[in-house]
């Protein structure tokens, strides 16, 4: 964003559920005024007519672009306004400056106006933001399938002796399930019963969860088909990785400006952590802790059997590099590599959905 001249108008927005709190400064900080809109596209109006009233509108900062404020960011974003995402205060400044919205709304608004705060928010318009969604929903699904299956485990050890002899001759999971979905447990009159009634249900549930889920990946696999069918073709990079990476990036990645902040995103930059005499970086323990994991899995995937990556271990291993400091630095590479697909010449996600 430019420099902010003395007569713009720089908005900062603290977002609710039901309500939003705005207040205006100018190019020189002074308050300019307050108000507080409701939710929905007539509010939106509204805070862009206020806004404007006090002059040339240069940014508004607001707070949660990616939950309540994302209504309004999209609104702003489409009238053509600039649109600046903005961290909630940490709890010492709360604590010396005191909470309430306007005060949240002007600090977002002085983030803006003193340079802390520069990103753009998701606009979260196209095909990227489906396969966020699915993602949400398949992930969802795979821990209630986990649940199900470890709940259905404890239950055959505690059952009945007589049940649980029968039920240990089964090999495969799938199999199991499947027996124990057609078990006929009759009237409730005894344990064994009861139990052959919760195991039905349980493995019921397991193969309704198994079938969402597949349904997710094939949905899933589709999508990033379209999107980046240059990155699924490289080693180890499965549909898991290029879905956590599309979410990472957005549906806009022109907005992460270099190779160096994407890698600080998945938390792969280290962090300068010198003092004095002392001149050392550290591990980051910042950054998208999913998109970390998805990179840390390619590399393991390539340490296994891609050549390139093999060749470099050994060669790294024979400078007297430990294993963990092998991987870190893959992890930068692999960063590197799908920036290149994702973000490079301006970004070449494919936004094609039909």
């Amino acid at each position: 964003m430019q420099t902010i001249a003395p007569t713009d108008i720089v908005i900062g927005v603290d977002t609710h559920k039901h309500i939003h709190a705005a207040v205006a400064l100018n190019g020189l900080g002074a308050r300019l005024g307050t108000t507080s809109i409701p939710v929905s596209p007539k509010g939106y109006r509204e805070l862009e007519v206020w806004a404007c009233a006090f002059g040339c509108v240069r940014a508004f900062g607001i707070e949660g672009t990616g939950s309540y404020g994302a209504g309004l960011s999209r609104a702003l974003v489409a009238q053509g306004h600039t649109v600046v995402e903005v961290n909630r205060p940490n709890r010492q400044v709360r604590h010396q400056h005191g909470k309430s919205d306007p005060i949240d709304a002007e600090s977002a608004a002085r983030s803006v106006l003193a340079g802390q705060a520069t990103a753009r928010p998701k606009s979260g318009s196209s095909a990227v933001e489906m396969i966020r969604q699915l993602k949400v929903v398949r992930d969802t699904a795979v821990k209630s399938r986990t649940r199900a299956m470890v709940t259905l485990k404890t239950l055959i050890i505690n059952a009945p002796a007589a049940l649980r002899e029968q039920l240990d001759r089964l090999t495969g999971r799938v199999a199991l399930v499947r027996h124990l979905a057609g078990l006929r447990p009759g009237p409730l009159t005894s344990t064994i019963a009861s139990t052959k009634a919760a195991l039905k249900a349980l493995a019921r549930r397991w193969l309704m969860l198994d079938a969402e889920i597949k349904e997710h990946d094939a949905a899933l696999d589709d999508l990033t088909n379209r999107c980046a069918a240059g990155l699924k073709a490289a080693f180890g990079i499965a549909t898991g990785t290029v879905a956590e990476m599309l979410i990472l990036v957005g549906d806009n990645p022109e907005r992460i400006r270099s190779e160096a902040a994407f890698a600080k995103l998945c938390g792969v930059s280290p962090v300068p952590a010198s003092s004095g005499k002392t001149s050392r970086h550290r591990l980051n323990r910042g950054g998208n802790r999913q998109a970390n994991a998805a990179l840390y899995r390619v590399v393991i995937t390539r340490m296994r059997g891609h050549q390139p990556t093999l060749a470099y271990v050994e060669k790294r291993v024979a400078q007297g590099r430990t294993k963990r400091e092998i991987v870190r630095c893959l992890k930068r590479y692999v960063a590197r590599e799908i920036f290149g697909h994702l973000c490079g010449c301006g970004g070449r996600i494919s936004h094609e959905t039909t």
